[in-house]
């Protein structure tokens, strides 16, 4: 467990927060899954503008991390610095009151970029998004712009698809600097702003 001196949300502060000394990832794990714990205790609501930004991913728990025995199980790991990934948040341009998602990873001068529309369901603090576009950029060069078949078609087939058939993350933290969510496959990550 996390220490009683130091509440789950420091030490999530601590992680989000560069440069400077950073939690080892077993009290980072553990903080995820305290506040994770404290959220559904306390019924938390976020709302849909806290996540409205772009996020850099700081940090990764392993599938399925939970408590067994009192303990985290699973170490996560931080995210390596040389090989950024973001995630973004947006209104879409087409329909204001829709979300758009773009997730993206970087090595070198090549990204690699994932986009498709979201919804955000606020009383269960679930954003459900599909990707149905990938391009491929070399610095300021787009080499790639291609439709994908995620689970729904277009923006028109994702609106009515159940949110059981679509990727989500359930979010159970979110501050000014940091936002943490466990994935549809059971991970767990903590996001900062970018």
């Amino acid at each position: 467990m996390v220490s009683q001196e130091i509440p789950a949300t420091d030490w999530l502060g601590q992680a989000a927060h560069r440069p400077g000394p950073r939690p080892d990832p077993t009290t980072v794990t553990t903080a995820l899954l305290d506040a994770e714990r404290r959220a559904k205790r306390d019924r938390l609501s976020l709302a849909e503008q806290t996540l409205l930004g772009t996020w850099k991913l700081r940090f990764t728990a392993p599938k399925k991390s939970a408590y067994k025995a009192g303990q985290p199980t699973g170490q996560g790991f931080y995210w390596p610095a040389m090989a950024p990934a973001s995630i973004s948040f947006s209104r879409s341009e087409q329909t204001p009151t829709a979300l758009t998602i773009q997730n993206q990873l970087q090595v070198g001068p090549l990204q690699l970029r994932f986009s498709g529309p979201a919804k955000f369901l606020p009383k269960k603090n679930l954003l459900a998004f599909d990707f149905l576009r990938l391009q491929l950029y070399v610095g300021a060069w787009r080499l790639l712009n291609l439709p994908i078949g995620g689970k729904t078609a277009s923006p028109e087939a994702f609106a009515t698809t159940p949110i059981a058939q679509l990727p989500f993350f359930a979010f159970f933290a979110a501050t000014d600097r940091y936002l943490a969510a466990r994935g549809r496959g059971g991970g767990l990550a903590l996001w900062v702003k970018g």
